[in-house]
């Protein structure tokens, strides 16, 4: 099958995205949070939802959609606000939860869910970021003549890139909440609970 992109082109692809992906961010925040408070699998989850979220827009923006982008502003603008009220939401029953002493466990231990759309929210809230991709690929690729192949891969590297790095900052911080005694993990928590507040404030007030 035909494709635009080299295998040096591939690999600097591969490279830059592991770099941005490893950049100190609200979703670097949000993964480490959800998996320092509720475990590596929670981590992973809000990882596959910042994944799928970086997939929307890459294929907005390789399909040249970008003029569809700024017609649905006030689509993404809702997105933004229900998101940021979602993981408000969250943040305060996390809060509530740990002000009471009851296990982090026993409050979301079935919420796999909760974390995906964390992951999704955060990153579906920024539409910026299909403009960002329209001014990145070209460097990689030529936008004009991508192929269905040449899409493939890109969702292949940003899948393996942006979720490995991510993954990464997940059992980091899991691994630091084993540490953690017990006396602690209520203050971790709360403080969890607040860091989503503050994100889920960002999304709605942002520009």
């Amino acid at each position: 099958m035909h494709s635009t992109m080299t295998f040096s082109s591939i690999v600097a692809l591969f490279s830059a995205m592991v770099v941005l992906a490893a950049m100190p961010s609200v979703s670097v925040l949000a993964v480490s949070t959800r998996s320092a408070t509720f475990g590596f699998i929670h981590g992973a989850f809000t990882t596959l939802g910042i994944v799928a979220g970086d997939i929307v827009f890459i294929a907005i923006a390789l399909w040249g959609l970008s003029l569809l982008a700024e017609t649905m502003g006030s689509f993404f603008v809702l997105i933004r606000y229900l998101g940021g009220a979602y993981l408000i939401g969250l943040g305060i029953r996390l809060c509530r939860a740990k002000s009471r002493d009851v296990k982090t466990e026993e409050v979301v231990n079935a919420s796999l869910m909760s974390s995906f759309l964390t992951g999704l929210f955060i990153t579906l809230g920024d539409q910026k970021a299909t403009f960002f991709y329209l001014g990145f690929f070209p460097a990689f690729l030529d936008i004009s003549k991508v192929s269905y192949f040449d899409i493939a891969t890109i969702i292949a590297i940003t899948t393996v890139a942006v979720g490995g790095v991510k993954l990464g900052y997940a059992f980091m911080a899991d691994r630091t909440r084993l540490l953690v005694s017990s006396k602690l993990r209520k203050g971790i928590n709360t403080a969890a609970g607040s860091v989503m507040i503050a994100v889920g404030v960002l999304l709605i007030t942002k520009a």
